[in-house]
């Protein structure tokens, strides 16, 4: 069965570099093991960033032991749709792509605030 998006269409790929997902199968794909919901796909901001490193969550700094190299500001990722939810309150959302984020974000935000904070859907050539 294909994934489906916010949006109710066929899921996309967030990002392969750096590689995402809490399958790191590029997809904010989810199942009942995955507990922190990794389904909003976000391009990281700075200040999301800095806001997450201050929450305890360091994304930044790079973990070779888990073949990590850390996210820097314009890097896709899927993020806890809960974490997604305190940046938006803290004021530090960072933009989603609708896409690629996967319909169980509806369960922690709502189809308006991430609208809110959309990137442009990606141009397919004609």
């Amino acid at each position: 069965m294909t994934a489906l998006n916010v949006l109710g269409t066929a899921l996309l790929a967030c990002s392969f570099d750096p590689l995402t997902g809490f399958f790191r199968d590029g997809c904010c794909n989810t199942d009942d093991h995955d507990q922190g919901t990794h389904v909003v796909c976000a391009r990281v901001t700075a200040e999301f960033l800095a806001y997450s490193r201050q929450r305890g969550n360091d994304l930044s700094t790079p973990r070779p032991e888990y073949r990590f190299a850390g996210l820097r500001a314009g890097d896709r990722w899927c993020l806890c749709a809960l974490r997604w939810k305190e940046a938006l309150a803290a004021g530090v959302a960072p933009p989603v792509h609708l896409e690629a984020t996967h319909a169980k974000a509806l369960t922690v935000v709502t189809l308006d605030q991430l609208q809110a904070h959309a990137l442009p859907a990606p141009q397919t050539p004609a």
